[in-house]
């Protein structure tokens, strides 16, 4: 649901299927308008241990995660130093060691490339410090008959989604489960990035339905599958849970997932776990049919879209992370269905709803 985390979830987010990411200018022109009606934000941080807000307390917020990323990237490489001093072979410990530099300075590099995304985003969304009010007395406890529910993001029990794209299939379903989170009561989704018939990503996210029709994401537990040659029997492996939070806990912030009145040119955090979850999104049209706007329908199948926003009501966002600071998603959604395409216009990958479960028109779904 939410892909999104760079590199962890194939086409769909650090985010899941339902998650987000933007490449360079891309990125930059997406923040522009809103950037223009705030102040500036702080540029980026020197790297000394200056990290007080001055009441810029995103920018603050930015300076601090540069100046541990940078920490970071130095402790990595000299991990990597102290597994190199082990090889017996000369060439071959040298070559390590040289490596172990090159990776240190590239992460510098990615440290500097995430922190000019931060101060994009803070000059999109200003300086305040983000406190997302979790107020139980604003969310529907009740999944079953809820009061406002958002038809953008169904999250009727039993509600089941499948995607394909590249050599990847997504299953998403509602349990019939709930976790009480901070007193706000969230439904589980399950979601599964299989790869060649293996389960390689499997993610409970938590959602809240709140009564304005917001769906907040309260957090997700991912957990990363893989398989190494020469095992036997050769089993999935669990390898990675970064990306999971929980509202609440460290420091975690929920987020809003989908927008219960989306304004087009809106941005708007998704999730808030700092350098491990930070994905952000912007709406770009409210009124999508294809052939309205050529650029939209970029990699867009003709025959989904006429099936699906044949209204031209068809909801499309742009998502990324700072995380992973060159790449953006497009992501559209229908009323009634929910999200049914990923589009990276970059790279023209393309992950497409192919079935569901709960609306007659899943039926008539082209093939990708």
């Amino acid at each position: 649901m939410k892909s999104e985390r760079a590199g962890n979830r194939g086409l769909a987010r650090g985010r899941t299927a339902l998650g987000g990411r933007a490449r360079g200018c891309t990125r930059l022109a997406l923040l522009a308008l809103a950037a223009s009606l705030l102040p500036a934000a702080t540029t980026a941080a020197d790297g000394n241990d200056d990290v007080s807000d001055n009441g810029k307390h995103c920018s603050a917020t930015a300076r601090a995660t540069f100046r541990a990323c940078g920490l970071t990237a130095h402790a990595d490489e000299l991990i990597e130093r102290a597994r190199c001093f082990n090889v017996s072979d000369a060439a071959e410990r040298a070559s390590c060691l040289a490596e172990a530099d090159q990776a240190e300075k590239e992460a510098r590099q990615l440290c500097r490339e995430q922190n000019d995304a931060r101060s994009e985003i803070c000059a999109a969304l200003g300086e305040a410090r983000y406190e997302p009010d979790f107020d139980p007395d604003l969310f529907d406890p009740d999944f079953v008959h809820p009061t406002n529910p958002n038809p953008f993001f169904p999250l009727g029990i039993g509600n089941r989604w499948t995607y394909r794209g590249g050599n990847q299939s997504i299953a998403i379903e509602v349990l019939n489960r709930t976790k009480r989170i901070d007193g706000v009561t969230c439904v589980t989704v399950n979601d599964k990035v299989s790869e060649g018939g293996v389960v390689i990503e499997d993610t409970d996210d938590w959602f809240a339905q709140a009564l304005n029709g917001d769906v907040q994401y309260c957090g997700e537990q991912t957990k990363e599958y893989e398989t190494f040659a020469g095992d036997r029997p050769r089993l999935p492996e669990l390898v990675n849970i970064d990306g999971s939070f929980k509202a609440g806990r460290e420091g975690d912030l929920s987020g809003v997932i989908f927008q219960g009145s989306p304004i087009p040119g809106q941005v708007y955090r998704q999730e808030f776990s700092i350098a491990n979850a930070e994905d952000v999104a912007q709406v770009v049209s409210t009124s999508y049919a294809f052939g309205k706007d050529r650029d939209l329908d970029t990699l867009v199948p003709r025959r989904l879209a006429e099936l699906l926003c044949s209204a031209g009501d068809c909801i499309v966002t742009l998502e990324f992370t700072p995380l992973d600071p060159g790449s953006v998603e497009r992501k559209y959604y229908a009323r009634g269905i929910g999200f049914f395409l990923e589009t990276v216009p970059e790279t023209g990958e393309v992950l497409q709803l192919i079935h569901c479960n709960f609306d007659s028109r899943c039926a008539a779904l082209p093939a990708p």
